[in-house]
């Protein structure tokens, strides 16, 4: 890779998602920023493009914390009433 090439990609530097919310849930992923506890402990020794690849799986855990699994939540079922 050319000097140049890289001084470009040193323009891009991808800052941590961290938003001071450090705990983590039953799975070990933090609550804020949903990163392995190796991915948060790990940040500043990845690469900018490993860094790229860990927002991509913080925010599918996200989207998936954020979605109901099937049957769970979800108001379209029809309730059971007690007839007691």
């Amino acid at each position: 890779m050319s000097k140049e090439i890289r001084d470009q990609l040193q323009l891009f530097i991808v800052d941590s998602p961290c938003i001071g919310i450090c705990e983590v849930n039953q799975r070990g992923y933090c609550k804020g920023c949903f990163r392995s506890r190796d991915e948060r402990f790990h940040w500043h020794q990845f690469t900018d493009g490993d860094k790229s690849k860990i927002l991509k799986l913080c925010n599918r855990r996200r989207k998936r914390k954020s979605t109901p699994a099937k049957g769970e939540g979800s108001d379209d079922q029809p309730h059971n009433l007690s007839l007691f």
